[in-house]
């Protein structure tokens, strides 16, 4: 039996549009944040050297909620697994601003580690780059089969998408208290 979605076939064709336009757009401003001739002087008396501590706890946080998702809809709580997953949507949202303010008004900052916890932090920080990336389309996209009640699709692309957004979540938090000397 077809389920029924609450979007028309062309709306939601519209919003995966806007999900690799939105993805396109992000991935550019997080290329441009790196470089030094876009990097934003902040007002004097400003400061936000406190929002990677922040990043950490949205981190964390999103992943929890990643997590009681999961639980509850193994229990088969559909009301809880979405009011979980659209916490963790927010969240996200909420980093994703702060994460990008952040950067493009600092320099980054470089890890002193020597010997074998740089290779392992440079590990982290590689995996939880590209598992970023990656994850970030198909989370929009799985919200998006979700929220249009396209179960199947939801699942399929879930199995894929929560591994590595759970992994995003939690290797962030893990860098950022290895970096958190170096600050």
């Amino acid at each position: 039996m077809k389920q029924h979605s609450p979007l028309s076939a062309s709306a939601e064709k519209k919003l995966r549009i806007a999900v690799w336009v939105v993805t396109a757009l992000v991935l550019l401003l997080v290329g441009m944040m790196r470089r030094p001739e876009f990097r934003i002087a902040l007002p004097e008396g400003v400061n936000l050297h406190f929002l990677p501590a922040v990043h950490a706890v949205l981190n964390t946080t999103v992943a929890l909620c990643l997590i009681v998702a999961l639980g509850a809809v193994k229990q088969g709580n559909i009301a809880r697994h979405k009011c979980f997953m659209t916490a963790a949507m927010v969240l996200s949202t909420i980093f994703l601003l702060c994460y990008v303010a952040y950067h493009f008004t600092h320099a980054e900052t470089k890890f002193g580690g020597v010997g074998g916890i740089r290779v392992v932090y440079f590990g982290l920080l590689i995996t939880h780059i590209v598992s970023a990336a990656v994850s970030f389309p198909l989370i929009l996209l799985t919200y998006l089969a979700g929220w249009a009640d396209r179960r199947q699709a939801h699942r399929r692309l879930a199995k894929i998408t929560f591994p590595l957004w759970l992994y995003v979540a939690i290797t962030g938090p893990i860098c950022y208290l290895m970096l958190r000397p170096y600050y």
